[in-house]
């Protein structure tokens, strides 16, 4: 209404005709000071029209006067006493709908080697205790209770951040288990047990959570503080608090860190390498002929599940790498009933390209006797039947040519004749090795060589084994 007053009929029809002509004729007539005093909704409203009637003429004098209007923007953030140089481009962006994002992308192997190194709690409370102390009040606050309640709050703020914000890392850096492949997916499953990664996970966002709405809170106090006491009273108060936080919810961040160390130690596996897997019974000789084999150095005691994991090993032959898994042994049971051992060694085959190398221990010395030995191997050979295959029995130095070994427990009333050669021989084909003699080594190592570098060629040309197929 004050804009629309200071016209005269006859100067809105101008505006309306020739807003250019207008604001020359009433510029000059007028002066720029005099119309920014008098009238500044006017000046506003006129102003955009001066850049284009001074680039349309050159006889305007007054106009180029005026400088450049330059401007900046600056995001706003809630409850936040720190400057923007705190606040990461990444946190201001828009963040994108779930409609407009891809479909969520499967990592391939490795991404337990990229794991974030995890602070101890009681490290991450110090530092962020430490570096919040650092912060000081806003230059140029002259009233005490002010400057008081200020410093306060922009140290509670820094505190919270300093606290929340590697948690939040640790979130975004630890892979979701659906987006893992599925070799590394069964590895989080069989070492950490059903559930617990993503439990973990959980406890530490809620964590993080907890720290943001509880610094929140007490900076808001703080920075209503009426005077220089109740501030620092506010401060101690908010520091105490976001430590009793810590003290009962910061084992997650611990649990965290040992999940880190867990599965940062898994062997690395190269799906573009060929890889022998050796599988059998408990206490057969399997990590012996590692050692024989490859660069991989599995602890040897005489008793079963001395292999406690997947152990990696590497062999060189004719200058190429390849690799060489030793795998916890199998007992004669359905899948259901396996311990998670077992289920390792069943993850292995059944999600990784390899050739396998079956050992057979038929002396009667590694507790499974030579027939239910028999009945693991058919099982899975049959269920493993597209692998590369090298059948070997071990420790034939204790052999002796003499009679099979047969357990007393053992009902031999239905053998087939399968399993009656089986206990002399072993299967057709199989190697006779012994570690301690070297009886077969140089033989077994021919053999090995050959089937790596067919498994080689198969990578190579994209031929591999389904799944599915592995599992069913």
């Amino acid at each position: 209404m004050k804009l629309a007053s200071s016209l005269f009929p006859n100067q809105w029809r101008l505006l309306a005709s020739s807003p250019q002509l207008y604001l020359q004729s009433f510029i000059f007539s007028s002066g720029t000071s005099s119309i920014a005093s008098s009238n500044p909704c006017l000046f506003i409203l006129l102003l955009p029209l001066s850049y284009s009637c001074s680039a349309s003429t050159s006889k305007s004098p007054t106009l180029r006067q005026y400088r450049n209007l330059q401007t900046a923007v600056s995001p706003v953030v809630t409850s936040s006493y720190l400057p923007t140089s705190y606040i990461t481009q990444k946190q201001i962006e828009t963040p994108t709908s779930p409609e407009k994002q891809g479909p969520p992308v499967q990592e391939s192997l490795g991404a337990f080697q990229k794991l974030p190194m995890v602070m101890p709690s009681i490290d991450l409370y110090s530092s962020a205790l430490r570096k919040s102390k650092r912060v000081q009040p806003t230059k140029g606050i002259a009233n005490i209770a002010k400057r008081e309640r200020n410093r306060g709050a922009k140290q509670l703020d820094a505190f919270m951040k300093e606290l929340a914000l590697p948690l939040k890392g640790y979130m975004e850096s630890f892979p979701r288990r659906r987006l893992l492949h599925p070799y590394e997916r069964s590895l989080i499953e069989l070492t950490l047990g059903d559930g617990k990664y993503e439990e973990v996970l959980g406890k530490v966002d809620a964590l993080r959570k907890k720290v943001l709405s509880v610094g929140k809170e007490h900076a808001s106090l703080c920075a209503k503080a009426l005077s220089k006491r109740e501030a620092e009273d506010r401060l101690s108060e908010g520091v105490e608090k976001l430590e009793l936080v810590f003290q009962q919810e910061g084992r997650a961040v611990d649990d965290l860190l040992n999940i880190a160390k867990v599965l940062r130690a898994m062997p690395v596996v190269d799906l573009e390498m060929s890889t022998l897997c050796l599988v059998g019974a408990p206490n057969v000789g399997k990590s012996s002929l590692v050692r024989i084999l490859s660069t991989g150095k599995p602890e040897i005691c005489n008793y079963p599940f001395t292999t406690r994991g997947i152990l990696m090993g590497h062999v060189i032959l004719n200058y190429q790498r390849f690799q060489v898994t030793d795998t916890p042994g199998l007992l004669r049971r359905c899948d259901e009933d396996r311990n998670n051992l077992e289920k390792l060694t069943l993850a292995v085959l059944t999600h990784l390209p390899t050739s396998v190398l079956y050992v057979h221990d038929l002396t009667g010395e590694c507790g499974t006797s030579p027939s239910d030995q028999f009945r693991i191997y058919k099982e899975i050979k049959e269920r493993f039947k597209d692998y590369l295959w090298i059948d070997v029995v071990s420790k034939c130095d204790l052999l002796g040519g003499g009679s099979p070994v047969i357990y007393a427990k053992e009902d031999r009333s239905n053998d087939e004749e399968e399993i009656i050669k089986y206990r002399e021989t072993g299967p057709d084909e199989s190697f006779h090795v012994s570690v301690k003699t070297e009886q077969g080594l140089s033989e077994l190592k021919s053999k090995v060589k050959e089937v790596l570098s067919n498994e080689m060629e198969k990578i190579k040309s994209g031929v591999g084994v389904d799944p599915s197929v592995a599992s069913s």
